[in-house]
């Protein structure tokens, strides 16, 4: 259905221009993750780009489902702040992270309306001029020939449009399209591969959606390249255009410059979102640029984006616990022999197996990652989505997947994650793994060098042997099967029963630790949350040494888990 031409923006074109944008990015995204191949071919800028737009526009819908009663609608400035605000804390991966600073940008001009209902087309070149300026501010290197140049070129033709929104929305793709055109030759890596950046691509087609929700006309479709110019898809384990363009790139730097022999390039992608002051993020850029490369921070007001690829990603971590307060915490192991150059990097070689995890805390992801495993960081009551376990698949980039969604009540979500990518050509085995102290002792005895079914069977094998307990605050009275518990109880279970009612986490825990071992046992894993006291783990540890001679211990912090502690007992 045509849209409403609109001679100005207002709220209802920002939710018309989300919903349109992510539709244009749902039929291009396996396109543009075909032709990702800067600054690292992992095949899902497209794929990123969409979630990033998926999370601004259910941050909208909610505004619109939220506004005061007898108003026709939320103000503009209502809308650009939670579109914004839902690019910022949905944002993934590189090009995910420059989109959400975008439209940060275009949300600081547009919100200035205040209580207007509605804004016009000078305003809207200052906002695509801010957007263009605050993005190539968050990104610690900007390269031409990338997102950047296509968002410039943008701007600058939106400053020569004169007229209503709809006419500078138009001279804004317009531009866009020529400059995305010319991509190929500026950035070198692009020019191999025959393709246009990727990014510029998902910018084209949100820019497309603006000028039909603005005017009610579609704009004319970017024509596909042709099957064989374009490169293989992620996954798919074949040589293509791409492939030659990055094995050459492999042997030059930026823009043909040689690179050191034998070098290479970070083997993490570390993102997270960060609660810290000006000052403190700036101290934070210097330190991450300094681990690794493709540097973006973005956002403001005390909320940041932080997106970077390092080697060392507990360090990465690590600084933006010192800058603040880091969540949402996603550590992508960019799979073993991988060669990376300069700030350019062929595609990755498809692995032979890979291991996918869901894991409860930010300690954990790290702790999985460093064991070469790609994760899922669940949230307290966030559980991830079949998608999202879908997405960890494509970027583990494997002929063979082994899934661990260590908790029960994900057996169904992960299943469904497992089928959807056995239907893209991936073998899956899902170990099912009721906890992430089930998934260490799998992760431990995993070797990708056995027969996949044999891999898969000692994996199995080492998580069924694991009887795992937590510790947790009772939130409510109710009735177990230990008893009657009182809100603010501590309480012990072991494979997912009440067995355990105290008031001290400490006591508690060895009361509980004794109840396992009395079965027998060669080796404790202890997982400490954030909000347990500092001493458990060293309590446990000396009690377990003193009372079983025989028995191992291992003590890890695990983050915001939602517990507060776990417990494994192999």
């Amino acid at each position: 259905m045509a849209q409403v031409p609109q001679t100005f923006l207002d709220a209802l074109a920002v939710r018309t221009w989300c919903g349109l944008a992510l539709r244009a990015l749902g039929r291009a995204r396996e396109e543009i993750d075909a032709i990702n191949v800067y600054p690292v071919a992992d095949g899902d800028t497209g794929t990123n780009l969409y979630l990033t737009l998926e999370s601004a526009a259910t941050a909208v819908e909610a505004v619109f489902a939220g506004y005061e009663t007898g108003r026709a609608e939320p103000a503009l400035a209502d809308a650009v702040r939670a579109m914004a605000h839902g690019a910022l804390i949905g944002a993934r991966g590189n090009s995910g992270t420059i989109l959400a600073q975008l439209l940060r940008g275009m949300a600081q001009v547009l919100a200035e309306a205040g209580d207007a209902p509605h804004t016009d087309g000078p305003a809207l070149r200052l906002a695509l001029r801010r957007a263009a300026d605050s993005a190539r501010r968050a990104v610690a290197h900007p390269v031409e020939g990338t997102v950047l140049t296509v968002a410039s070129a943008a701007a600058d033709a939106a400053e020569g449009a004169e007229g209503d929104c709809g006419t500078v929305a138009r001279a804004a793709y317009e531009g866009a399209r020529t400059a995305l055109a010319a991509t190929p030759g500026q950035l070198a890596v692009l020019g191999r591969a025959g393709v246009v950046d990727a990014g510029g691509r998902g910018l084209v087609a949100v820019l497309g959606a603006l000028v039909e929700a603005c005017t009610g006309e579609a704009v004319r479709e970017i024509p596909r390249a042709p099957a064989g110019a374009l490169p293989r898809t992620a996954g798919d384990g074949s040589d293509g255009p791409a492939h030659a363009a990055a094995e050459e790139a492999a042997q030059d730097g930026p823009e043909g410059v040689p690179c050191a022999e034998g070098a290479d390039g970070p083997a993490f992608e570390v993102i997270y979102l960060l609660e810290a002051d000006d000052a403190a993020v700036s101290r934070l850029r210097a330190r991450l640029d300094a681990l690794g490369d493709s540097l973006v921070v973005v956002g403001g007001d005390g909320l940041w984006n932080v997106h970077v690829h390092v080697d060392d990603a507990g360090a990465a971590v690590e600084a933006g616990v010192e800058a603040g307060r880091p969540y949402r915490i996603r550590i992508t192991h960019f799979g073993l022999g991988d060669v990376h150059t300069g700030r350019e990097r062929p595609p990755r070689a498809r692995a032979q197996r890979a291991v996918v995890a869901v894991v409860p805390g930010e300690g954990l992801a790290g702790l999985y990652a460093e064991a070469g495993a790609t994760t899922v960081l669940a949230r307290p009551g966030e559980p991830p989505a079949s998608g999202e376990l879908v997405q960890a698949v494509r970027r583990a980039h494997a002929r063979e997947v082994v899934l661990l969604p260590n908790d029960a009540e994900l057996r169904h979500t992960a299943a469904a994650a497992a089928e959807q990518a056995r239907a893209e050509g991936v073998r899956v085995a899902l170990i099912p793994t009721r906890s992430a102290v089930q998934g260490i002792a799998a992760l431990a005895v995993h070797e990708p060098e056995r027969r996949f079914d044999e891999d898969v069977v000692q994996m199995t094998s080492a998580a069924g042997a694991t009887r795992y307990a937590e510790v947790v605050v009772a939130e409510h009275e109710s009735w177990t099967s230990a008893g009657v518990c009182q809100a603010g109880d501590v309480l012990g279970l072991i494979d997912g029963d009440v067995a355990v009612i105290g008031t001290d986490v400490t006591a508690t825990a060895r009361t509980l630790l004794d109840r396992m071992l009395q079965a027998g046992g060669e080796l404790v894993t202890l997982v400490v949350g954030d909000e347990a006291p500092q001493t458990v783990a060293a309590h446990l540890e000396t009690h377990v040494r003193e009372a079983y001679l025989a028995v191992d211990t291992t003590a890890y912090r695990g983050g915001r888990q939602g517990t507060l502690l776990l417990i494994g007992v192999e």
